[in-house]
């Protein structure tokens, strides 16, 4: 009886956790044991969860995946990386991130700054873009590719 009011309390925790965004396994193995549930408590009230289609680690990747892509984009290292924070298997990331294409990406975002850029001077042009998309994760290649582009594109119109 215990038990059963033990995995119900549990259970009502992880509907809570979810209730704001998906969450991927890991995530909610986490919470519930700092809310202080015992391991098989949580492993059972996960299993309940993956029965009721509320926990899919490939859903909740691709979830993830196309919220960054779609509100802020990031490199595909970074999103890598957070999924990983979010305790998704190596397996399932690389197949979520498979499809994305970090030059198409920060040309995007290189583009959408440039209204703030054009007025500088390569230098200064090349300096602020490099460390917005830094910040972003992209690595120096992809950088370096997208401000000649970019710069380009400013000097024929």
């Amino acid at each position: 009886m215990a038990d059963n009011k033990s995995l119900q309390d549990c259970l009502d925790a992880a509907y809570y956790y979810l209730s704001y965004r998906p969450r991927s396994e890991g995530e909610i193995k986490q919470w519930l044991h700092k809310r202080g549930f015992a391991n098989e408590v949580a492993e059972k009230a996960i299993t309940r969860l993956r029965e009721q289609n509320l926990s899919d680690d490939l859903a909740f990747a691709r979830f993830w995946k196309d919220n960054r892509l779609s509100f802020r984009p990031k490199s595909k290292r970074l999103i890598e990386k957070e999924l990983r924070d979010k305790k998704v298997a190596p397996e399932i990331i690389e197949q979520v991130t498979e499809d994305i294409d970090d030059e198409e990406i920060a040309y995007k975002l290189g583009s959408s700054r440039m209204p703030a850029l054009a007025h500088l001077d390569y230098p200064d042009f090349y300096r602020r873009l490099s460390s917005y998309l830094a910040y972003r994760g992209f690595g120096y290649e992809v950088i370096k590719r997208t401000a000649a582009l970019l710069w380009q594109g400013k000097k024929e119109r």
